[in-house]
Formats: C-alpha cells, structure tokens, sequence
C-alpha cells in the first residue's frame, strides 16, 4: 500500500516539475536563457542544444548574447533560431548572435496567460489520471485481500490529499507564471 502511494507522489512530482521547465520556456518580455533549451543544432550531425556549444547570457534586460565556442557554428544556430517558434530574428556578427525581445503586446500576453492556463489544466489532468490509477492498484489489493477496507478508505483519503496538494500546487505555478507575464 505504501509503495503505490509513493509511486503516485513520485509521478506527481514529475508533472509538477515538467510543468514548471514548460513554464521556464515561456518568454514573458525579457530576456531569458531558459527560451532556447527546445531549440537544437545540427552540429557534425548531431543534435546539440545551443547551450552545448556556446555561451549564452543576459546582456541587457531584453538581450540575449549567444557566443559560440566553435565560431563555424554561428550559421547553423541562426538558422536553428529562425526555423524555430520563438519568432526572433537573430542579429549575428560573424562570432556572437544577439537576440533582441521585443516587448509584448496586450494580444500577445492573453494568448501566453491561456496557454499558461491550459498547461496547468495538462498538468492536473495528469496528476488526477495518477490518482485513479493508484486507486485502482489500491482496490485491486484490497479485493486479492492484501489490504483490509480500513487500509484502503486511508489510503484513498492520502491519495486525495496528495491530489489536492499537487494541483495547488500548480495553480500557484500557474498564477505565479500568469502575474509574470502581465506585469511586464
């Protein structure tokens, strides 16, 4: 009994914080590293994330400054960036590609928050599909009786409490990421 429930507050986990990296690749108006972590590179015929093969900062509030290590990738990055859905042209010297955010429009920012709504809808789904799932298994042991009716009316009531906690758990993710983009 106590291993489904662990396994439930594991996976749970998991979709909190699959949520939250999902969240980091949001652009909200300024500059943030964390929008290019989707975007790959064709690098001697591998897939490579851009923050393997070049340093990527904060250069100012709405800049990003990509300096390659291997000044023969620049090219390949650039066009990474353009074929992918962050909708930034990149500005490129020949060795550092600066990525300038412009500032978001009303529009834009209701567009974000819906997706940002929709996302944690994902993620509560999910966390509620868990919990049937560990009730299932906890009705299965209690009908093979490794469990008595007791045990299992407990454990119910602990896998609702771990629901519960990991769905607020996301609308605080959620309001928090919808109050980011707003704000700005």
């Amino acid at each position: 009994m106590k291993e489904v429930l662990e396994k439930a507050e594991g996976k749970m986990k998991k979709t909190v914080s699959v949520l939250s990296s999902e969240y980091t690749s949001i652009r909200a108006g300024r500059a943030n590293p964390a929008v290019l972590d989707r975007i790959t590179v064709d690098y001697y015929g591998a897939p490579t994330a851009i923050n393997q093969l070049a340093a990527v900062s904060v250069s100012e509030a709405r800049v990003l400054l990509i300096q390659p290590w291997d000044v023969s990738v620049c090219r390949g990055i650039e066009k990474a960036i353009q074929a992918s859905e962050l909708g930034i042209n990149p500005q490129s010297d020949g060795k550092v590609i600066r990525l300038v955010f412009p500032q978001l429009t009303e529009e834009r920012r209701r567009d974000l928050v819906k997706d940002i709504s929709k996302m944690a809808e994902e993620s509560k789904v999910a966390v509620r599909s868990i919990r049937r799932d560990a009730i299932d298994k906890l009705k299965a042991m209690k009908k093979n009786s490794e469990i008595t009716e007791d045990d299992l009316k407990q454990a119910e009531k602990e896998t609702q409490n771990l629901t519960d906690k990991y769905c607020k758990e996301i609308d605080g993710l959620s309001a928090k990421k919808e109050k980011e983009v707003m704000e700005i």
